[in-house]
């Protein structure tokens, strides 16, 4: 899961004596912004925290606190995790225009020419087709060129010790990341690696597949067969690894992720279809008796599904049935966008092949 900051610089006119002086406090406020925070050695919370994780996990005390402590504040984070403002609209289209489009397809060609073995042998072994692969990889780092510049280490302590508390559901959230901070020491000591090096996200997302640290202890497979997992270097690694990542999620080999659906408006019953969200909840037979009916091959699905809706700006909505496999893309990132965005940029990429 990544995120872009779009800075805007505007270029300004003033005398000379007015860009001096703006130029010496634009570089006072500089430098006061770039000031690095104080370690989390200082914190009491967080070496208490340190403490109980060693004894829970078995970890050498010192070895604990020294790395959590080296561990600062990103300043800027805390406001990247916060919702959108209630109310911003939604566009299907606007979304869909950031990832299926020429550069990420075409790069997406490339990759798919370079480890065309390694996708056919992943849906081959795991019923996932290499398209579905690819439109994850696409979406969440266009092919590992943008795996995050953070250290995780700090990412992870941010958002564990000073997640902010504006968000809706910020105790919840500040025990996820401190269970992800405990699997990022313990999968480190286990495999001898430096808790400082790595790099993601500032969620904490590693590797080509923008994998948390408990994905990563779970579903990482060493598919390249050298002794090691790599989701930073190992393309086959990162295939492998994301297709076992949908069969622990439920996937269903041969199972389409959705089909099309026509209203009927004389029995629609629309609030009631969407109330289960993007579970997969109601038979073909129960979706058309509420006034959706399933068309073509989805007709004759036979298991349950969910009436999706892309909301397009002020334009009406878009509809879709998901399946369950569906439903198992969005347990990747918890979004009906994301996941239509995904299998579009795969079957866009996957149309451009010779």
């Amino acid at each position: 899961m990544t995120s872009r900051t779009v800075k805007a610089i505007f270029l300004i006119a003033f005398s000379a004596l007015s860009i001096s002086v703006t130029a010496k406090n634009d570089h006072k406020n500089h430098t006061a912004k770039a000031a690095p925070a104080p370690p989390y050695a200082k914190r009491v919370d967080a070496m208490r925290f340190a403490d109980d994780l060693a004894e829970r996990r078995g970890l050498e005390r010192a070895w604990v606190r020294r790395t959590i402590g080296q561990a600062r504040l990103l300043r800027e984070v805390p406001r990247l995790v916060l919702p959108p403002p209630k109310g911003a609209p939604k566009n299907w289209a606007a979304y869909r225009a950031r990832f299926v489009e020429p550069v990420r397809i075409r790069a997406g060609l490339r990759f798919w020419q370079d480890n065309a073995q390694a996708l056919a042998r992943a849906e081959r072994e795991y019923g996932v087709p290499a398209e579905i692969i690819i439109g994850i990889l696409g979406v969440e780092t266009l092919y590992g060129q943008h795996m995050g510049g953070y250290r995780v280490i700090d990412a992870l302590a941010t958002l564990s010790f000073d997640f902010p508390d504006a968000h809706p559901r910020a105790a919840e959230r500040r025990a996820f990341f401190q269970r992800e901070l405990e699997q990022f020491l313990t999968l480190m000591k286990r495999t001898g690696m430096d808790p400082l090096g790595p790099r993601g996200s500032y969620a904490g997302a590693m590797g080509l597949g923008q994998f948390m640290p408990s994905s990563w202890a779970r579903w990482a497979v060493d598919f390249d067969g050298d002794g090691r997992i790599d989701l930073w270097r190992s393309a086959q690694d990162a295939i492998g690894s994301v297709a076992n990542y949908f069969v622990g999620h439920g996937w269903t080999a041969g199972m389409a992720t959705h089909y099309a659906v026509e209203f009927d408006a004389a029995h629609l019953q629309l609030d009631e279809l969407l109330a289960p969200d993007i579970l997969p909840t109601f038979s073909t037979a129960r979706m058309a008796a509420m006034g959706a009916q399933v068309q073509g091959e989805g007709a004759q699905h036979a298991g349950p599904l969910a009436l999706v809706e892309l909301q397009n700006g002020g334009l009406p909505p878009s509809y879709v049935a998901g399946t369950e496999n569906f439903y198992a893309v969005t347990r990747y990132n918890w979004s009906s966008y994301y996941a239509m965005a995904v299998i579009e940029l795969g079957r866009a990429v996957a149309a451009a092949r010779p």
